[in-house]
């Protein structure tokens, strides 16, 4: 089986050929169905021969389409301290990309 090691919005997976995954957002004009390909590939490996980057592997890339965009459960944080009417509120909604990995080169 065919894997490969990708770095993308600061995190690193492992992706193989039709792979569904949630990553950060990337920065840029996406819209659904688009093609995205990374180039940051750290390790490839084909079952018999495996090749490791240093840092990243020169001319391999992993091809894959944006099949979502959205923004995750919200995230509230609290700060309070008692008998001295502190409290603050903040909540937090994360945006992300979900992408199907089409193949690996």
């Amino acid at each position: 089986m065919e894997f490969s090691v990708i770095q993308t919005g600061g995190k690193q997976y492992k992706v193989s050929a039709g792979d569904t995954l949630k990553i950060e957002k990337i920065t840029g004009d996406f819209k659904k169905g688009d093609k995205i390909t990374f180039d940051k590939v750290l390790l490839w490996d084909n079952g018999k021969d495996t090749t490791i980057g240093a840092p990243f592997i020169s001319g391999a890339k992993v091809l894959a389409t944006l099949e979502e965009i959205g923004r995750s459960a919200k995230v509230n944080v609290i700060k309070y301290k008692q008998k001295s009417r502190y409290f603050k509120k903040n909540g937090h909604r994360q945006p992300y990309f979900k992408v199907k990995i089409d193949a690996l080169k």
